[in-house]
């Protein structure tokens, strides 16, 4: 199924960066050089991120890992468009999101980012079908919308609500909106934090799969530091600076991990 959607994508055109061959081969798809992010609450600045320098490399799962409060999602906010940083450039490919003006970012967001969020935010009214195809409407190159709920096996929910779908359904759902679009880079705010561990561990076999079968970029902050051992390379954060990277020299399956 996956190789069907896979020849089902629009042929890229000649300037689109291709993948490369093996993992030891890859670009950078984003880089991160000293950003920082302070906010301010009237005259107190608060620095929620400080001195972050990370590449992150096109086709792999990076995982993020902190507490709460950690800056976990105000970095994925910044990697994808959400926001900008106050210290530091944040690079996609050879272009400084920092320099981006709105309409540039809203098309960073619109093209090159599928989100994934905690809550799924589907639209309630609308159903699986409908809101998945409402990514597609506003992508240049997106996937088939039925192709991509039988890749997460909710064809036969295509004509549900989703007050009418679980909450693991409703997360495949958000899961196929995000990839619909075809984006290079698929950022996940805690896709499990509302699910159980059997469901949890549904998605996260989702999610390596659109990784290592489709090669898409997958980016996944959590609070759960065993979902490291799922990615390509952890980054562990604390108090708003990486404490440490490394990359794993085996990656395990998710149906093996222990929670």
């Amino acid at each position: 199924m996956l190789d069907r959607l896979k020849a089902s994508r629009a042929v890229p055109s000649a300037n689109v960066h291709q993948l490369p061959a093996a993992a030891g081969e890859r670009t950078a798809l984003l880089r991160l050089a000293d950003v920082g992010k302070t906010f301010y609450m009237g005259e107190v600045a608060v620095e929620v991120l400080r001195h972050i320098s990370l590449d992150i490399l096109a086709g792999e799962m990076l995982v993020m890992v902190g507490p709460s409060g950690s800056g976990k999602t105000t970095l994925l906010n910044l990697i994808g468009g959400l926001d900008t940083a106050t210290q530091g450039q944040v690079w996609y490919r050879d272009r400084d999101l920092n320099a981006f003006r709105q309409a540039e970012l809203t098309r960073y967001r619109r093209d090159k980012i599928g989100f994934v969020f905690q809550f799924y935010n589907l639209v309630p009214n609308l159903t699986a079908r409908e809101n998945v195809l409402v990514a597609t409407e506003i992508s240049d190159d997106p996937l088939d919308v039925d192709e991509t709920l039988r890749l997460v096996g909710l064809e036969h929910r295509r004509d549900h609500f989703p007050s009418q779908l679980s909450g693991g359904e409703q997360q495949r759902v958000a899961i196929a909106r995000a990839l619909a679009k075809n984006p290079e880079l698929i950022l996940c705010d805690e896709p499990t934090g509302a699910l159980d561990f059997e469901t949890g561990k549904h998605v996260m076999r989702l999610l390596v799969d659109v990784q290592e079968k489709l090669g898409k970029t997958v980016v996944i902050i959590t609070h759960n530091s065993v979902l490291g051992d799922i990615g390509d390379r952890v980054v562990r954060l604390r108090s708003g600076e990486i404490a440490e990277l490394h990359a794993n020299d085996r990656r395990t399956p998710p149906e093996e991990i222990v929670w």
